[in-house]
C-alpha cells in the first residue's frame, strides 16, 4: 500500500510540475502576434501601394520646367 501510494504521489508532482510550461505559452503568444503581423501587412500592404502609385502619378504627370 505504501509503495501504491509512493508512485500516486511521484506521479502526481509529475503532473503538477509547471516547468516548460511559460516557454510554450510564450511560444503561442509569439505565433499569435506573428501571424495577425502578417495579415495586417497583407491587407494594408494594397492600400499603401495605391498610395505610392497615387503620389508616383501626380509627381510625374507635374512636366515641364517650373517657370522662374
Amino acid at each position: 500500500m505504501l509503495k501504491a501510494y509512493s508512485v500516486w504521489v511521484a506521479l502526481r508532482a509529475r503532473l503538477e510540475r509547471e516547468e516548460g510550461q511559460a516557454m510554450v505559452e510564450y511560444a503561442l503568444i509569439l505565433a499569435l502576434i506573428s501571424i495577425v503581423s502578417i495579415l495586417v501587412l497583407q491587407a494594408l500592404g494594397l492600400d499603401i501601394k495605391g498610395v505610392f502609385k497615387t503620389v508616383e502619378t501626380a509627381v510625374s504627370g507635374t512636366g515641364g520646367a517650373p517657370t522662374p
